[in-house]
């Protein structure tokens, strides 16, 4: 079973009536643990300026484990300091992936593993889900 952990702006992106339907794909696969934590929710509804927006995010994550804080730790990439409680927490939770759209801060970490947790943009994770399923 997989452990994702989603960033903000996956949660702010899913909250938009024109969200991707892949995105929300996310929320339906049966053998997969969504996990984000309450920085990450909060950060995520700052952005958002519609009140529909915050129902349709607040829907979402209460089907999702949100995990403890992270304690503060080394980390084996250089990040902003806004960023590093999402890598920290995905470490931690021992999520099994890391699922963002930063390309800005995370690109670097796009197909690598950090800290066990292999980083990944959202669509890039659910099309590598659906071939293992395929495989099977």
């Amino acid at each position: 079973m997989d452990r994702v952990f989603l960033d903000a702006n996956v949660l702010f992106s899913a909250a938009w009536p024109a969200a991707p339907r892949d995105l929300h794909r996310l929320w339906a696969l049966p053998d997969v643990d969504l996990l984000t934590t309450v920085y990450a929710i909060r950060e995520a509804d700052r952005n958002l300026s519609e009140s529909a927006q915050r129902t349709r995010l607040f829907r979402l994550v209460q089907r999702m484990q949100i995990v403890d804080e992270p304690e503060p730790a080394a980390l084996p990439v250089v990040l902003p300091a806004k960023d590093a409680p999402i890598l920290l927490a995905a470490i931690q939770s021992k999520a099994t992936h890391l699922l963002t759209g930063d390309r800005q801060h995370f690109g670097q970490c796009f197909g690598h593993v950090v800290g066990g947790v292999l980083v990944l943009r959202p669509s890039e994770y659910l099309k590598r889900h659906l071939a293992a399923k395929d495989r099977q």
